[in-house]
């Protein structure tokens, strides 16, 4: 397979990490655990439907997520797992057409979204790598990523995540080690609770599973900084250039607080609650 033709495939499966709430029965309204405080309508169940879910699988307060301050809603992001499940579907109908299959439609569901998660983060790892060999490790957990998530839903749930999960973070960790600019301290706190880091020089840090709930990084520069896995969530980014970050991903930049100004990698798009 030519370079270009990888390139071009790669494109497709990134498209189809980007949620299409059109092709989906609601899912992340229904088969979530959910609680209020963590900005949700309601403390609600796995399995039962939001008392906001429309018959139509839409959202009834949709245009009023931001007013009401449901961070939860605003925040979340499927990677795509919710058209993907629910055109797996097809023919079968779907939860509410369909009840006798809906605990194992938002089984599902919970699956392919983790394996989407790690396709979105593969596909980053991909264009970062340089090595010919390490790219080839790379094109192979994102086939066995497709191919886990063509299956049908009895053979996705028999997935061992955790077993893929393990080969993913050994080369996400590969990956970090090669494009940190800075050399990384194993001993450097990842607490950014609040802090203000506002207009400080952070290219190239290692900002991953960090938590930065509320951090002030107005301004900051950010080139090459890597976010995986970190903690955004009311994090001030606004008037602040990410075009260049790694790693990050929708859930992240829905959950800060940004403006017309925040510069985001081309993947991503600006939250329409900003």
């Amino acid at each position: 397979m030519t370079n270009r033709k990888m390139m071009d495939q790669l494109a497709d499966l990134q498209k189809s990490l980007n949620i299409d709430c059109e092709k989906c029965c609601g899912l992340c309204c229904v088969a979530l655990y959910c609680m209020k405080t963590d900005g949700f309508p309601d403390n609600k169940a796995a399995g039962v439907p939001c008392r906001y879910l429309r018959s139509d699988f839409r959202c009834d307060i949709h245009d009023r997520l931001a007013e009401q301050k449901m961070k939860g809603c605003l925040g979340y992001d499927c990677f795509g797992a919710g058209q993907k499940v629910t055109q797996k579907m097809g023919k079968n109908g779907n939860w509410k057409t369909n009840p006798q299959k809906a605990k194992e439609l938002f089984q599902t569901f919970t699956v392919v979204f983790q394996l989407h998660q790690m396709a979105w983060y593969l596909l980053e790892a991909w264009a970062l790598s340089s090595d010919q060999k390490q790219q080839t490790e790379i094109t192979a957990l994102i086939v066995e990523n497709e191919q886990l998530t063509a299956k049908a839903a009895d053979a996705i749930l028999n997935t061992d995540v955790a077993a893929y999960r393990e080969k993913v973070n050994g080369v996400l960790k590969q990956i970090s080690s090669q494009v940190a600019v800075m050399s990384a301290d194993k001993k450097a706190s990842k607490n950014f609770l609040g802090k203000n880091l506002s207009g400080k020089n952070f290219d190239g840090s290692d900002f991953s599973m960090a938590l930065m709930i509320a951090a002030n990084l107005e301004g900051a520069s950010l080139c090459g900084s890597n976010f995986l896995g970190a903690d955004l969530r009311d994090a001030n980014i606004k008037n602040t250039d990410l075009s260049k970050s790694l790693f990050l991903t929708q859930m992240q930049i829905n959950a800060a607080s940004g403006n017309s100004k925040t510069k985001l990698p081309k993947k991503l798009v600006r939250p329409s609650h900003w």
